[in-house]
Parts: C-alpha cells; structure tokens; sequence
C-alpha cells in the first residue's frame, strides 16, 4: 500500500512539473495536474492539498540529496581532487532521474521557489555546499570561484543554447568549466609585486 502511495505521489510530482514548467507554476491549477493524471481532484487533494506543497515535496527531495553530499564532502581533505570529487557528485545527483525535469522547473520558475520556506532552505544548503567546496581558503574569490562552481551545473540547463544538445553533453560541458573555476581556488597566491621598488645601497667608509 505504501509502496502504491509513493509510486502516485512520485507520478503527481512528476506531471506537476511538467505542467508548471511548460505554463508556468502561477498560471497552472491543481484541476489541471488532475486531468492530465486522469484522476479526480479528489484524488489527488487525498495526496497533496495545494500546488505549495508539490514544490515543497520536490525541494525536500532535493535538499536530502544536498545533505548527503555536504555531510560526505565535509569529511574530505581540503585538495582539488575533493572539490572535484563533490561537483561530479552534485552534477551525477542532478542530472540523474528525474532532476532534468526538476532543473528546468526551477529554472523557469525562480519567483515561486523564493516565495516558499523550503526555497529559501536551498539557498541555505546551496551556500553551505560552496562552503564545503572551497575547504582551507575562506579568501573572498574562492567563495565566489565556489558558487559559481555550482551555479555553472545550474546554468547549462538554459545559458548552454546549442540546439539537440544531450543532457550527457550539457553535464560535461558544465563540468568542464566548474573544474576550471575550482582549480583556481588551488592554486598559490602570486607573490606580490613591488610598485616602487627601493634599493638600499651599503655605503663603506
């Protein structure tokens, strides 16, 4: 019975996204997920009582995921290999199953996720994520190489255009420039150099 309940839950969660992103979360009603389910609004009230609380099931998934990889990461030593170890990680998590679907919904419908507590919450884990990313330098351009690390995985679902591009080749591609971003929080700071360099000369008597 439970296993039937998860498997309509999951079902509901999957067409809801499918609606909200092709028209929209605000222009979209419950009676709408309904009919394309083919089930009652009844039915589907039995599972979920407000288009709120789909949104909120979808980021509480998601924020699972997040948390098991932050916890993973914060147990790793502070070297590129890690930070590259955690972004394929969280790229594999996100383009996994059904977060394709899930991308492109928040993509689409950033307005609406803010608007929700559980939004909010990802914003948290996001930055808790970029946190674990840039372990053993807190200087301020390894916290932003580390967000936009992430954002980078975020980003090819609409900033990567090329036309009948696969999911597999948009992944890549958005791992290749995190790991770009990321090898920069490695590497050594330049030793500063002098504007007006100052000579002393030994003056022998």
């Amino acid at each position: 019975m439970s296993q039937s309940t998860g498997g309509t839950r999951e079902r509901i969660k999957a067409v809801a996204l499918e609606l909200f992103t092709e028209q929209g979360y605000e222009a979209t009603s419950l009676r709408e997920v309904a009919e394309r389910l083919g089930v009652t609004k009844a039915a589907l009230y039995y599972h979920f009582k407000s288009k709120d609380e789909i949104v909120t099931s979808v980021v509480e998934d998601r924020l699972e995921r997040m948390d098991a990889l932050i916890a993973w990461a914060e147990t790793q030593p502070a070297t590129l290999a890690t930070r590259q170890a955690v972004i394929e990680r969280y790229a594999d998590a996100m383009f996994s199953g059904e977060q394709p679907s899930v991308m492109r919904f928040f993509e689409q419908n950033q307005t609406a996720l803010k608007s929700l507590s559980a939004g909010r919450e990802l914003r948290g884990r996001m930055f808790r994520l970029a946190t674990a990313l840039c372990q053993g330098d807190d200087s301020p351009g390894a916290q932003l190489r580390a967000v936009l690390a992430l954002f980078a995985v975020h980003s090819s679902w609409f900033a990567v255009r090329t036309p009948d591009i696969t999911d597999a080749e948009r992944k890549r591609v958005a791992l290749e420039v995190a790991d770009e971003l990321l090898a920069a929080i490695t590497a050594p700071p330049n030793p500063p150099t002098p504007t007006h360099p100052h000579v002393d000369h030994e003056v022998s008597s």
